[in-house]
């Protein structure tokens, strides 16, 4: 689907990825409209010109207001994204039933393109660099197991109920504006004390970091090129980083020589993959290539952090 002059919705649109694509596609596309619940996102980051709906997912009526017949194609982003979230019968239920929402609204308006934002968290421990069609899926965080069967009832409404699917598995998404992940995360200790840092786990948990930039070109590329009625695709970098790796750009970037102190264990929490790097050679024969490396988008990300966070020390 080229996205020149259609008409799109982005779900969680006030979020990391979900603003970048609404800024990406506000300059192409005849209608960009956002709905998001501001519980994570941020009102000021939706871009001028894109239509702005506050709204609440797990509300049929206020998906209904929303997303409407004249559509060409729905970003679904929303979600709980918390790995480690408080309350694991409220992340399954709402996500689940956000999704739930979305596809059962599509249908009766006759809107049939729609592109979900999974995760890499569906593989569970799997052995790495792990395709798409890796089995059996066994996630072991709640947010895991809520994709999964996010993905399971999208794969039926394709099969099933005319929808056409593209299904995007995320690595780590890193990018500005962005709370509550490592890198602010190491930010903000450091600026409270600039001379230790506390690494959850033993700091050699592995990860594949993608910017949030070619995580955007990536979801496009996918839907203007993959076929078939519910196709998958891992988005990420053929590398990785270590959290220790992380502290050491971030420490660097601030210009401190903090020490490290780890609390131990090969996770961070109960749930956390300690080592994850998604094969993304479906999505190169495809046609698509990540512009940086996985060290290369937490350093980009922790510039654009610094600035916003610790602004002194942005160069």
């Amino acid at each position: 689907m080229n996205l020149a002059g259609a008409r799109v919705l982005i779900t969680g649109g006030a979020g990391l990825v979900g603003s970048h694509l609404a800024s990406d596609l506000v300059d192409d596309a005849e209608l960009v409209r956002v709905i998001d619940d501001l519980s994570k996102g941020d009102r000021d980051r939706v871009p001028d010109g894109a239509e702005f709906v506050h709204g609440d997912l797990t509300d049929p009526d206020d998906v209904a207001a929303a997303l409407t017949p004249d559509l060409d194609v729905v970003f679904h982003f929303a979600a709980y994204t918390d790995t480690n979230y408080d309350d694991d019968r409220e992340l399954f239920e709402e996500n689940t039933e956000m999704t739930y929402n979305v596809a059962e609204r599509m249908v009766e308006a006759g809107v049939d393109a729609l592109v979900f934002t999974s995760s890499s968290t569906v593989y569970g421990e799997a052995p790495r660099p792990t395709p798409e069609d890796y089995a059996p899926l066994e996630p072991i965080s709640i947010y895991g197991s809520a994709k999964l069967a996010d993905e399971a009832l999208l794969s039926t409404y394709a099969h099933s109920y005319g929808l056409t699917v593209r299904n995007v598995r995320f690595a780590n998404i890193v990018g500005p504006h962005q709370r509550g992940n490592v890198i602010p995360d190491f930010i903000q200790k450091l600026q409270a004390d600039p001379e230790s840092l506390t690494i959850l786990g033993n700091g050699r948990q592995e990860k594949s970091y993608l910017h949030v930039t070619d995580c955007v070109d990536a979801i496009r590329h996918v839907l203007e090129h993959a076929d078939g009625a519910f196709a998958t695709y891992n988005l990420g970098t053929r590398t990785t980083t270590s959290v220790t790796e992380i502290a050491d750009i971030v420490s660097e970037e601030l210009g401190l020589d903090p020490d490290y102190e780890f609390t131990g264990g090969d996770r961070g929490w109960t749930g956390d993959v300690p080592k994850m790097r998604l094969s993304i050679e479906k999505l190169s024969a495809l046609g698509w290539e990540p512009e940086r490396s996985s060290h290369e988008a937490v350093r980009r990300a922790t510039r654009q952090l610094i600035a916003e966070l610790a602004p002194e020390h942005a160069e």
